[in-house]
């Protein structure tokens, strides 16, 4: 059976620090470590959690190679988020989280992971991101928090 590939945002890895989101982020990640799904984790992210506190960096940095997939930020990627942006799915403080939805769709992800109930894991930002998509000729994509996925 096909593995499924979650692209977490930045969210979940902080979340393995925070009491009321530890539980499920390190689950998300232990479901990864054991090979029931592939983690898709991006530059964005990489680049979000330069100055996070050592404590949240280790939580990438202690996953094996095989258990999660990179992915690379590009024009198409930032075209996409700009066509978010435009919509007004988000405003442009938070283009960031438009990004990581352009990132997860663009690279097929079967469904984005966040603990952002704001800017993105909310119904009507799920169905924006997706009006969006299918305007600009993507798929829909699923959005959920981790605790829906583990």
């Amino acid at each position: 059976m096909k593995k499924l590939r979650v692209y977490a945002d930045t969210s979940v890895v902080g979340g393995c620090l925070d009491e009321e989101f530890s539980q499920d982020s390190l689950a998300l990640f232990a479901m990864a470590r054991e090979g029931r799904i592939i983690l898709m984790l991006s530059d964005i992210l990489a680049n979000e959690l330069d100055p996070a506190p050592t404590e949240v960096q280790r939580v990438l940095a202690d996953l094996p190679p095989d258990c999660f997939e990179p992915i690379v930020s590009d024009e198409e990627s930032a075209a996409l988020r700009d066509a978010y942006l435009k919509s007004g799915v988000v405003g442009s403080k938070h283009a960031a989280d438009a990004h990581h939805i352009a990132l997860a769709t663009i690279a097929r992800a079967d469904l984005v992971v966040s603990w952002n109930f704001k800017h993105v894991v909310h119904w009507d930002k799920i169905r924006m991101f997706n009006a969006v998509n299918l305007q600009e000729g993507y798929h829909q994509i699923d959005i959920r928090s981790p605790k829906e996925i583990v």
